[in-house]
This record gives C-alpha cells, structure tokens and sequence, in this order.
C-alpha cells in the first residue's frame, strides 16, 4: 500500500469552514456536515501542479480529442485489469451532462429509463427533466440487484406481454445502473452485471452504467469485500455504455468531467452525441482529472484506507452505542447507509429529527426513491475526530 499520510486528517474545522462550497454553506456553523458527497481533503499536490502549470503557460482553452479516455486507461489497467478504448470515447462535462445525452441517443421522449433504489437521486430528476419514465426496480433486501424485479421492470419498460419472452411493443427503453451504487456501498460482481445484462438483452433495453465510485472499492483492504468490475469488461457488454470519473476519488467535484465509453457495438451510439455536447467540457478540468489518474495512486490509496477506518469507527459506536441503528454492510463508496426507522421517535422524519436534535447534516433516505425512507446516508470521508464528534452527537438522537 502507501506510507502517505492519510488525506482525511490533515484538515480542522477552522480550516474546512473556509470553503465556499455547498457542504460548508448549506447549514450554520453549529452543523457537522456529513451529507453531501464532498471530502474533506486538501487539494492532491498533482491536481495543483496541474492547474498551476496550466494557467502559467495560458493552457485555458477549449478542451479536444480523446485525452482523458487516454489518461484512463492506464489507471483502470492497474486498478481493474481493464482498458477501456479511448478511440470508442467522448469526453463530456460530467457524468449526469453525459448520461442526459446517451438517454438522448438510445430513447425518446415518453419512453422508460429503469432504475434501481434506492438510488442516486439526481437519477430521477435529470431522466424526468428529459421527458423520460421512471421505472423502479428496487435492490432486494440485501441491497443486490434483483432478477426477477428487473425483469418486471423490463416488461413494464419496454410493454413486453406479462409473459412473454422479449419485447412486446418494441418501445426503446435502458437500465441506469450506478456501479458501485450510491447510496448503499453495493459493489455489484462480475456474475451479477453479466446476468443483468443477459436479461437486458433478451428485453431489447440498452444499460448504462454510472462509475464514478469505481476507485472506492476496498478488496485489498477488507477481507471478504468485493473488488470493482467495470460493465464493458464482463459478457454481454458489447451493447453497454459506461461513465467514468475522476471527480468523486480525488474531490473535484469543481472541476468536473467526465468520459462515456461504449463497447464494441455501441460505439455508433457515441458517435451520434452531438458534437456541441462536448463544447463545455472544461479543459483545466481534463488536465486535473488526467493528473490525478497519472499520478495519484499513493494518494488514493491513502485515502482508501482511511475510509475503511472510518467505516469500522461508525460500525463499532453505532453497534456498541446506538444498537437500534443497522449499519447497512457495504463494500464500496465513501458513504455509509443507516437504517434508522428503529432508532427515531415514531412519526418523526429521521433527517429533520437528527439534525435538529443533533446538529448533524446526513443525507435524506427518503430523496433516494423506494425502500430510502427511514434511512440515512452518512459521508465518511471526514477525519477521525470529526467523525468522532460526530458519532458523539448522533447516538443520543438514535435511541427510541
């Protein structure tokens, strides 16, 4: 692994509360925020020295060609065993700006974009904004994805008989899958997505899948934990579309971009992404991105280990502390999903209660669609004593 220090505790309070962005400004300082996906990092030096060389030498124009797919590849390889094709890429803004224009290439207005939740919620509002349907298929009990749901799900999507064996009116239709997904750390394995995509196939429903928590998978760290397999890599893929993302593993979400990679026989699909969807891409955006999976492997795994840390802090102060609280398990993400429908006063709404009570922000179960409400989504990727202040304020609001 690394001797780096761990990136999470290099920071204060005092120093964190400088910042502008939503996480420091959404609630008044007497709030611990621990809801939205920022980290609570100093900036990688490499990221910097990226940025610096960039505006010293005027390096502030518009963004081309294939280089972040180019940066990528290397850094999956390591990480993954997997090289994507940066000739079968486009670089996008992000990874919500990318998915809009794929849903806009494979459907249409009025047809169904199958989701499983609970799930990221911009997911619902960016598809509804398109004039798309949303079709939920809802993770089993476990948090894994479900054949037999996805397969009604599918029937509904496409107007398939109720038993049929394929597509019944032939309406266009695509799963959005987040792999890892957001917000339960389920890391989906190789077995899974290529059944998912067998199923797909045989509906005629196109899958796209979100990545951007792909670096945040903890095999090496965690015995048991599943490792991350990327969707173009597992049978089946062909068809598939996957974005990809450097802005969640290395906190840019200021300085987003994103890559969307399709397989062998969907590269057309790409290609047909309107040449002036590219025209906001931000170049400094793409430098940093592309230093980051160059240069960043030590930092992240620093990071990565830190996370794992924080995870067994929560697990063990909620387990011994707040017991009415289930940690739900998850092997992948920063974040960390908390059943809490036990541990609150019966009627009241859990995000209100704790920070009102607490004055702790977590993330709002009932945004991320069925089976969220009655949860929590907790950010772990903020330093120990945080956490620990934190954990401190929590439990005594998670006790009914």
């Amino acid at each position: 692994m690394t001797d780096q220090p761990c990136p999470l505790d290099q920071l204060s309070v005092a120093d964190l509360r400088r910042r502008t962005s939503v996480k420091w400004r959404a609630y008044p300082e007497d709030v611990l925020p621990l809801f939205v996906a920022e980290m609570d990092v100093p900036q990688a030096p490499f990221v910097v020295d990226a940025i610096a060389r960039a505006l010293e030498i005027g390096d502030t124009g518009y963004d081309v060609g294939t280089g972040y797919a180019a940066a990528l590849a290397p850094f999956a390889r390591r990480r993954w065993g997997w090289t994507p094709d940066e000739r079968t890429s486009r670089t996008l803004p992000d990874v919500m700006v990318a998915i809009v224009e794929i849903l806009r290439v494979l459907t249409a207005p009025g047809d169904a974009v199958v989701v499983t939740p609970p799930v990221y919620p911009p997911f619902y509002g960016y598809v509804r904004n398109e004039g798309r349907q949303i079709v939920e298929a809802p993770l089993d009990d476990a948090g894994r994805l479900d054949l037999s749901t996805l397969e009604a799900a599918f029937r509904r999507a496409t107007g398939a008989a109720a038993h049929g064996s394929g597509p019944g009116s032939g309406r266009r239709a695509v799963l959005l899958l987040c792999s890892p997904h957001n917000p339960t750390g389920t890391v989906h394995t190789a077995g899974e997505l290529e059944a998912v995509l067998a199923l797909a196939e045989r509906y005629g429903v196109r899958v796209v899948a979100d990545e951007i928590h792909a670096p945040f998978t903890f095999a090496d760290l965690r015995p048991g934990a599943e490792s991350f397999t990327p969707l173009l890599a597992v049978a089946g893929g062909e068809r598939a579309i996957a974005v990809q993302s450097a802005s969640k593993a290395f906190n840019l979400a200021g300085l987003r971009a994103a890559t969307a990679l399709a397989g062998a026989d969907a590269a057309a699909d790409l290609r047909r992404i309107p040449e002036e969807a590219g025209h906001a891409v931000n170049h400094l955006a793409v430098l940093a991105h592309a230093a980051a999976y160059a240069e960043g492997d030590a930092w992240l795994d620093a990071l990565r280990a830190g996370i794992v840390r924080n995870r067994a802090l929560v697990e063990e102060a909620l387990g011994e502390r707040a017991p009415a609280v289930r940690v739900h398990p998850g092997d992948g993400t920063y974040l960390c999903w908390l059943d809490v429908r036990d541990a609150v006063p019966a009627g009241a709404d859990p995000h209100r209660h704790v920070l009102d009570t607490a004055k702790v922000a977590l993330g709002d179960g009932a945004h991320f669609g069925a089976g969220g409400r009655g949860w929590l989504r907790l950010n772990l990727a903020a330093s120990e004593g945080l956490l620990t202040e934190a954990l401190d304020r929590l439990v005594p609001a998670l006790r009914p």
